[in-house]
């Protein structure tokens, strides 16, 4: 559909109770977020919204009410391009939140064929790296489009009434709530950058700088932030700062154009840093102690028993770097340790006891070796982006590509 004018007519052929939703986004290469193609079905039918044609979508927006229910997988990628069409749904369910507490793929083509059996034939990774704004689009396109949304509805379906055999309909409602708390938050920063808790106290205010004035150049010319400067471009300037237009250039091995364009600013940020406060970081400073590493390691342990257990992957359960906040708070019992950790409700009722008791035996005699840096290096959770660096994946605004479902 790329006239507006019927857009209302057409989503009357597709009403039911149970809708799937999904987006195909062209921004790889700019920093907000928008929606090439809209799809929306049923097993039956499936309409391909316009996004390049058509602006604003209110239609949609009255068709998404709390009379019927949206179900997208990992809808904190589609949120903000919906949003930016003038929708929001009223009713949200996430096949990617289900699957995550339920021990199951989270991929959708893996969880389709484990669930419902549905083998989707269409290349994945080469869809994904196509160019959605084209038109018109080839057969195939519009196929592998379609077929991430026919199934939904069903496959939502499965996996309530697996969540409420398992007794977990609870978990999901409290972590979806909070994926969609998140999806409206701007939850990106420097911290963020791979390697920058090993920073001296100077580096980091030069990363801070730099890395804040990437992100106003970056919105305010529409330009992925990892395209103008890559993050390890950042931190290599903020460990050997640059000192001129060309020695700036010459650190970026790609995009040196466009680098070229903005170097004078950057470089005054690179300044800017050197010369201001420098940068403690969230745990003030201070080297941690064994006992600290003894405790953490102990919590990450016990955490990774719990999950075993219940069948989920331990990030899903709690993610490691929560964990390393409440070590540096040095709580006083086990919900205080919870609340910094800012674990959910029905984190809290499993791990509260466990990690309050995992916490305070790394106080004893400790016999780790503490290793050198914070205490959450060489963090592999799923939840933690996978990485090796105590810093999560960074998922840039606009880099492109769908992330993981992170809870």
């Amino acid at each position: 559909m790329d006239d507006a004018a019927e857009v209302a007519a057409a989503l009357r052929t597709v009403a039911a109770e149970t809708v799937g939703v999904d987006v195909e986004r062209a921004d790889a290469d700019s920093y907000f977020r928008r929606a090439a193609l809209i799809q929306v079905g049923t097993a039956d039918r499936c309409l391909l919204l316009d996004g390049v044609s058509i602006d604003r979508m209110p239609e949609l927006d009255a068709f998404l009410d709390d009379r019927r229910v949206a179900v997208l997988h990992a809808l904190e990628n589609d949120l903000d391009p919906l949003a930016r069409k003038g929708v929001l749904p009223g009713r949200l369910a996430d096949t990617a939140v289900a699957a995550a507490l339920l021990g199951l793929p989270t991929g959708l083509s893996k969880l389709l064929d484990e669930v419902l059996g549905v083998q989707l034939t269409a290349d994945k990774e080469a869809y994904q790296r196509a160019d959605w704004e084209a038109r018109p689009l080839s057969e195939g396109m519009a196929d592998y489009a379609a077929g991430d949304v026919f199934h939904l509805p069903a496959l939502w379906h499965e996996l309530e009434a697996l969540l409420a055999a398992a007794e977990r309909s609870s978990w999901y409602q409290q972590e979806l709530d909070w994926t969609i708390t998140r999806a409206g938050e701007d939850t990106r920063d420097w911290t963020k950058v791979k390697g920058s808790g090993r920073l001296d106290a100077e580096a980091k205010a030069v990363l801070k700088a730099v890395w804040e004035e990437r992100e106003r150049l970056a919105r305010e010319h529409d330009i992925a932030p990892n395209r103008l400067v890559h993050d390890d471009v950042l931190r290599d300037l903020a460990e050997d700062p640059a000192r001129s237009v060309e020695e700036l250039v010459r650190r970026s091995p790609r995009r040196r154009g466009l680098l070229r364009e903005h170097a004078a600013d950057l470089l005054a940020a690179i300044e800017r840093g050197r010369d201001g406060p420098h940068e403690q970081g969230s745990d003030g400073g201070r080297r941690w102690a064994p006992e600290d590493k003894a405790a953490y390691d102990a919590m990450r342990r016990a955490r990774a028993d719990v999950a075993t257990d219940l069948g989920i992957d331990a990030g899903v359960l709690c993610s490691s770097r929560p964990l390393w906040r409440a070590v540096a708070g040095r709580p006083e019992d086990g919900i205080e340790l919870c609340t910094l950790a800012e674990l959910r409700p029905w984190q809290t009722e499993l791990l509260v006891d466990v990690l309050w008791d995992a916490y305070r035996s790394g106080f004893e005699p400790a016999t780790a070796d503490p290793g050198p840096g914070d205490p959450s290096s060489g963090d592999a959770d799923r939840s933690d982006g996978g990485a090796s660096d105590p810093e999560p994946a960074t998922h840039t605004r606009g880099d492109g590509g769908a992330s993981a479902p992170t809870l």
